[in-house]
């Protein structure tokens, strides 16, 4: 079976939307595969660490994109065979990956590792560009989005819930850094596709994105 005949959900969105959490439920709910190409890239930029080179070094960068050792194993994140799914969590580890993400050769040494994914019986992908490059024929794509303000406050809750020290104010000025360089990259900027449906979480629950989005399924299927 060919790529563009697998289904194929693209959910993009800016950090800390929600879109990982809801691509998920989603590709539990269909029984389908699920990509967080974020953490694609967030491997990355912790493997470029852990071997010295800069996140601004392209060539280098995309050296170490090309040979990641990475597997995915329920939720549990291998890198070079350690668990690092917590590791890549980081906020630190967060602002590399999107400093990477917008280096062109780093991109295009991910990109196939990403389409890879596209297996029957289909695939749920959540990224920055994934309706618009990397699954272009996706018959479902979603621009999943929340205010600035709303999406910090779900940041520090996940990160105090997870016993590390966090600032509202600083998380806010992150995201706000993060937004600006994703849409300003020269290389699949964050943007809404032409043909997605638009879906702003900011008074959202999950559940309730979740419904909405199995229901655009539907219809698409209909």
């Amino acid at each position: 079976m060919t790529q563009n005949l697998i289904p194929v959900i693209a959910i993009d969105g800016p950090s800390a939307s929600g879109k990982g959490t809801v691509a998920q439920r989603v590709a539990d709910a269909l029984g389908f595969h699920y990509l967080d190409s974020g953490a694609i890239y967030r491997l990355t930029a912790l493997a470029a660490q852990q071997q010295g080179v800069s996140w601004s070094d392209e060539d280098a960068v995309s050296s170490v994109a090309q040979y990641l050792d990475v597997v995915f194993d329920g939720e549990a994140i291998l890198l070079a065979g350690v668990d690092v799914s917590n590791t890549i969590r980081s906020e630190e580890i967060g602002s590399g990956a999107s400093q990477i993400a917008a280096l062109p050769k780093v991109r295009a040494a991910l990109l196939a590792r990403q389409q890879a994914f596209a297996k029957v019986p289909g695939l749920v992908a959540d990224g920055r560009d994934m309706a618009s490059v990397v699954f272009p024929a996706a018959p479902l794509k979603i621009f999943l989005t929340a205010s600035a303000a709303a999406r910090a406050e779900r940041r520090y809750k996940q990160l105090i819930a997870r016993g590390e020290t966090a600032n509202l104010a600083v998380i806010t000025a992150d995201l706000e850094a993060r937004d600006a360089r994703d849409r300003a990259r020269s290389v699949a900027p964050l943007a809404q596709a032409p043909d997605a449906y638009l879906l702003d979480t900011t008074e959202m629950d999950i559940d309730s994105a979740v419904k909405q989005v199995l229901t655009w399924w539907t219809k698409k299927l209909k």
